[in-house]
Formats: C-alpha cells, sequence, structure tokens
C-alpha cells in the first residue's frame, strides 16, 4: 500500500516480515524521499469461547518460527488493491484489511467481525522502531510513549518524527517491553545483516459481537481523518482510476492500472513547500529516477488517463535540467540530484512526444521548447562524463571510466529519435532555420547508424562500436557484438531508423536469443558470460545484473516491434500475457524488477518496479488502439 508520498505499507501474507523494508508505516519526512520505518508490524491476539488464537507470525534468529497465525488463514484477498485475509477462529470469522490515506503519512489497520456466535476479545500488540528503511536497528535505545485519548504518542529520540497508535474502540495499556532477533529471511538470502529488534510500547484491547469492527490508526500526521472516511475516499479514488481501463480488458489491465497509481508521488522541498510531481523507480528501496520516471511516464499516466500528472511531472524535471542532462537519482538522505546518465535526458524527448500526443499542449511545447534545445546544444558540444556527438559520424558517444551510464538503452536510436521529435517541434513552433538544422542532423545520425550498427554476420545490432572492446571491424573499429535487447528500441521507438529487412531480423533475432515468456534476457543464453540465476551476495548479483538476467519491461517495447513488423496485434497481445500470472507472484498486483534468466524465472529486485508496469500498460493500450502516430504538428494543432 502506497500514499503518494513515497510512503509506503507493505508486508506478508503470512504476516511475518521477511524484508528490513516490511513495514505498517514506513513514513517519507521529505516526499519522496526520508523513509523511515516507524511501525515494523502489528501482533494481533484473539480469545474466543474460551481458546486463544494468535494470527500474527515471525521468524527469529534461531530458526524458530512463532507464532504461526497463516495456519488460521481461511481466505486472503486482493480487493481492487486493499489487501484484505479473514482467519477462521474457532466458527468465528475475523477479517483484516489494512489502507493507506493518500497524501498521508497515515495507516489503517481494521479487524472486522464478520461471524461469530459468541462475544471476541481482541488484543494488538504495535512492534515499533525509528530506523532508515535500508537499515536494521537493534534494541536497547530509549523509545518512549506518551497516552493520549485512544492510544499513545511515540517519540524515538530528541528531533525524530513522533508518530501516534489509536483506535476508535476499546483501550491502551502501557506495557512498554522489547521483541529481540526477527531475522528477515529474504535480507539473509541476499547477503545482508537480517537481524532487528523491535519496541512494543503496550497493547489495544477491544471486545467485539459480530458485525462490529475495530480500527488502528498509525499516523505521523499532527491531522488525519477517521477511518471510515479515510477508506471511502480510497475507495472512490480507486473505482475513478478504473475508469481508464478499456471495456472488455483482462483482470491484469486493471490490476495494473491500480499498481501504476503506486508510483506517481508529490515531492516536497525541505520546508515542506510543494515542489511538484516525480515517480518512484521501485518499491521497495528505489526513490525517483530521471531515467526510470522519463521511461514509465507513458505507461504510468497517459495509459491511465492521467494527462495533468505526466505535464507536472515533465516539468519538475525541466527544473532540474543542468548542462543538458536530466538527473539520474534524487537521493535518499535529498541530498543535490546526481546527473550520471546518458539516456534519462533522450528518454524525455520520448515522454514529450507520447504526452503531446495525448493532450495537444502547446503551452508546454513552448515552455519547454528553449530547454529541449539547450539539451541538444549541450550535447552536441559535450557535457559530462564525456557525453557529445562524435563529428565523424553524427552519432552521440558517451562514457568515463567507473561511471555507469546506460542501463542496456540503445543511446543512438534515442539520439535519432530526440532529434526528428524536436525537428517536429521546431516546425510546428514555425522555427524553420532549427527545424532544417534538425532534420538534418538527424539524417546523418540515421545513415550513420545504419553503416556503423549493423552486423552485417550476425544479423543484428551491435551492442557498442568505438568502445574497450578487443574486436575489430574492416574499418580498425572496435566492436562488441554481444546479442543484447537494447536493439529492440531501434525498431520500438517507431522512428523508421532501421528498413524492413533489418527491422524484422532485430526483432527475430531477439525472440530467437533473448525473449522468456516474462521478458528479455539481458544477454543471449548461448553467451559464455550468461549468468543463470541473479542471487547470492551484492558483489555477485551486480555481476550477474545485466548478464542474462531477465528485465521484465522490456517484454512492452518488444511485443510494439513484434507489431511493427509483423502486423498481427492479436500475436503481439499474447506475449505480454505472459505477466499475467506474475501479478499474483511476487507483490501482488504489482510486476517485478527483474527475474532470473532461467526458467522459472524467479522474481528477483524490486518487488514493484514502475517502468515494469508502465511499459506492459503501454504496449497493451499501443496494440489494442491500434492508432497511427499524429505528428508534432497535427499535434498541437500548427
Amino acid at each position: 500500500m502506497t500514499n503518494s508520498l513515497g510512503g509506503f505499507a507493505c508486508g506478508t501474507i503470512a504476516q511475518a516480515n521477511t524484508r528490513r523494508y516490511h513495514g505498517l508505516l514506513v513514513a517519507a519526512l521529505q516526499p519522496p524521499v526520508q523513509r523511515v520505518v516507524m511501525v515494523a508490524k502489528l501482533e494481533a491476539k484473539v480469545r474466543y469461547r474460551g481458546s486463544s488464537y494468535e494470527l500474527g507470525s515471525n521468524e527469529f534468529a534461531d530458526g524458530t518460527i512463532s507464532p504461526r497465525g497463516f495456519e488460521l488463514l481461511s481466505a486472503f484477498e486482493d480487493q481492487d488493491g486493499v489487501p484484505v485475509w479473514v482467519y477462521a477462529c474457532g466458527d468465528a470469522r475475523l477479517e483484516q484489511r489494512i489502507w493507506m490515506a493518500h497524501g498521508r503519512n497515515t495507516t489503517y489497520v481494521r479487524f472486522e467481525l464478520r461471524e461469530a456466535s459468541a462475544p471476541l476479545q481482541i488484543e494488538l500488540r504495535p512492534l515499533c522502531t525509528y530506523r532508515d528503511y535500508h537499515s536494521h536497528a537493534r534494541g536497547g535505545w530509549s523509545l518512549e510513549a506518551a497516552a493520549e485519548p485512544g492510544g499513545c504518542r511515540v517519540t524515538a529520540f530528541a528531533g525524530a518524527r513522533p508518530y501516534r497508535l489509536l483506535v476508535d474502540r476499546g483501550e491502551f495499556r502501557s506495557e512498554p517491553d522489547w521483541y529481540w532477533s526477527f531475522r528477515h529471511r529474504v535480507e539473509a538470502d541476499r547477503g545482508l545483516d537480517a537481524i532487528e529488534d523491535l519496541w512494543r510500547p503496550g497493547a489495544f484491547h477491544a471486545s467485539l459481537e459480530s458485525g462490529e469492527s475495530v480500527t488502528l490508526t498509525v499516523t505521523a500526521e499532527p491531522e488525519f481523518e477517521s477511518s471510515a472516511a479515510a477508506l471511502d475516499q480510497e475507495k472512490n479514488r480507486r473505482r475513478a482510476l478504473l475508469r481508464a481501463v478499456p471495456v472488455g480488458a483482462p483482470d491484469w489491465v486493471q490490476r495494473l492500472t491500480l499498481a501504476a497509481d503506486q508510483f506517481i508521488v508529490r515531492r516536497s522541498r525541505p520546508d515542506g513547500a510543494p515542489a511538484g510531481t516525480t515517480v518512484i523507480a521501485g518499491y521497495p528501496w528505489f526513490s525517483d529516477w530521471g531515467r526510470d520516471t522519463m521511461i514509465a511516464l507513458p505507461g504510468l499516466a497517459l495509459a491511465t488517463a492521467r494527462t495533468r500528472d505526466a505535464g507536472s511531472i515533465l516539468r519538475t524535471f525541466a527544473e532540474h535540467v543542468s548542462e543538458g542532462m536530466l538527473p539520474n537519482r534524487f537521493p535518499d538522505g535529498g541530498e543535490p540530484p546526481e546527473y550520471n546518465t546518458v539516456d534519462a535526458t533522450l528518454w524525455y524527448f520520448h515522454a514529450i512526444a507520447a504526452y503531446l500526443e495525448v493532450s495537444g499542449d502547446r503551452g508546454l511545447l513552448r515552455d519547454l521548447y528553449p530547454v529541449l534545445r539547450d539539451i541538444v546544444d549541450w550535447h552536441r558540444r559535450g557535457t559530462r562524463y564525456g557525453i557529445r556527438v562524435d563529428p565523424e559520424d553524427g552519432l552521440l558517444r558517451a562514457g568515463e571510466t567507473g561511471v555507469q551510464l546506460t542501463w542496456m538503452d540503445e543511446i543512438n536510436a534515442l539520439w535519432h529519435y530526440a532529434l526528428t521529435q524536436l525537428a517536429d517541434w521546431a516546425r510546428a513552433l514555425k522555427d524553420s532555420r532549427a527545424a532544417a538544422d534538425y532534420e538534418a542532423a538527424a539524417r546523418r545520425a540515421a545513415a550513420s547508424f545504419s553503416q556503423r550498427y549493423w552486423y552485417p554476420a550476425g544479423g543484428y545490432l551491435y551492442d557498442v562500436i568505438d568502445g574497450p572492446g578487443e574486436l575489430i571491424d574492416d574499418a580498425g573499429k572496435s566492436i562488441d557484438p554481444s546479442v543484447r535487447p537494447n536493439q529492440i528500441f531501434a525498431v520500438s521507438l517507431g522512428a523508421n531508423l532501421l528498413d524492413t529487412a533489418r527491422a524484422r531480423a532485430v526483432v527475430d533475432v531477439c525472440a530467437r536469443e533473448l525473449l522468456t515468456p516474462v521478458g528479455l534476457r539481458s544477454l543471449a543464453a548461448s553467451d559464455p558470460r550468461y549468468a543463470h540465476r541473479y542471487t547470492g551476495d551484492p558483489r555477485q548479483r551486480d555481476a550477474s545484473y545485466h548478464q542474462g538476467t531477465v528485465w521484465t519491461w522490456l517484454l512492452g517495447p518488444y511485443a510494439v516491434a513484434h507489431h511493427r513488423v509483423y502486423g498481427d496485434a492479436g500475436h503481439a497481445l499474447a506475449l505480454l500475457e505472459g505477466l499475467a500470472a506474475h501479478v499474483d507472484e511476487a507483490c501482488i498486483g504489482s510486476i517485478s524488477e527483474i527475474m532470473d534468466g532461467d526458467a522459472p524465472h524467479s522474481p528477483r529486485g524490486c518487488f514493484a518496479q514502475a517502468w515494469s508496469v508502465a511499459e506492459t500498460l503501454r504496449a497493451y493500450h499501443s496494440l489494442t488502439a491500434q492508432r497511427v502516430p499524429r505528428t508534432a504538428s497535427q499535434v498541437i494543432g500548427g
């Protein structure tokens, strides 16, 4: 569950935390960053007809799993993105649901007695902490709880943001105590520290008759709405989001439409003032990244009829352009943005083009046109990290030792796309001289791309040219013939960069060497460097990240490219269905960042990734609409 601020609540169906990122309230103190785990989990104990039932579950450092509340679980359901558990306690059926308030660091947990033949007593024990969500905390430090009507206020230390725990019925009893050595098994599998301690301020007690409920509110806000009002607002908001789903769309499209909403968040300045709209790259650990935002924007915002949000995001990032570059990352601690990327800025042109086609927003184009021209000018004369146009061939080159500037993107396909779009926009704005200049640059880049990148013997595109590779072509230039998925963008972007035969050959080699039911491998399985699985400690995982690991977001561009060369929308849509089952596999209702290269393609990385959700949605809408893209002049009425 998310709150549009970068904060979230997440856990497991079994109610045992298996990650350091699991928490009932992970608050974003300077949205969307500075995320702090405040309440890690909630233990519930029920007394009914003389018997006691523990509904929670924990794994401890010695391997003990206690209690085992999942054994009482009779049902679990995803109700429009809201998780709902039903526990069987004798003949009683107790329902639990969790949701967050939109725009507030507030989580609600409601227990409703759906069926019972006698009263039921429930005890709720919140387990608390106050830590950066990337870390673990061990016990012994001083948290304090001050009583308030309906509950308590917890303060971790001087200067910490206080948070409150309140119920709408029953009483709070102060019973402070520490719980030691919880184990997070996923962190252990990732080669990281996996043990933490949690503090209990006390317990809430309530008695329920059949049909009655009790709701715990956990909030870091000075004010919050009643649980009933917050739930009604959230239900209405979700219904409104689903109105963007085409009639007859499969269930997974509806669920991904709700998932898309989780990534669009607000930014704020240190003083709390609004600072625009952005995109969280992935949950649980990413913040807002420029590359991810621009790739994901069409699917997250435009395919879901959130045009205003899309425009706000584009304007927000325009304010942060520096030396012709969009920021790659806004750090979690609120430090200045980092600009170590070559592709984020180029994807910006793609996002703007998609926005203009949907909105026809002449005002945004006029406002951003000087920024876009400045970007291209900087790339032509050179900017950070050796990013500049090569005067020999008009292609964009980039590279600096020790800096990873790209993420398997076909940089020169994006560069050509940016030039063609800017030429079209210049023409629409009556800047004919600039339009002619950009058209000429695009033609030169296209000619050089076709000559330099095509690998005749392999029938596909080189991965890198003029790089540090050991292979040399007939012209004495270094080449890298690795079969990688970034070449698919030369087709999927739709700028006619390749002729029909070569475009089809690229799609075919990706199908033969890289395609899986859930995405494209990052390296052909036939390559001796291929990594079969993405496992191990951070060093081992980093080494396999681009060496065969499946990237789910690439299934969308592949399906679009397949449709471009084969013209069968039904076939292309069927390719996307490979991710339908995954929506219930890792993070319920979302799509993971990556998966193992080998079957069964176990999900890895971030369990909910913005561009994975977005590109699947974008491809679905594109393939079902089968619209012919308009020129910029048609879009903005030029």
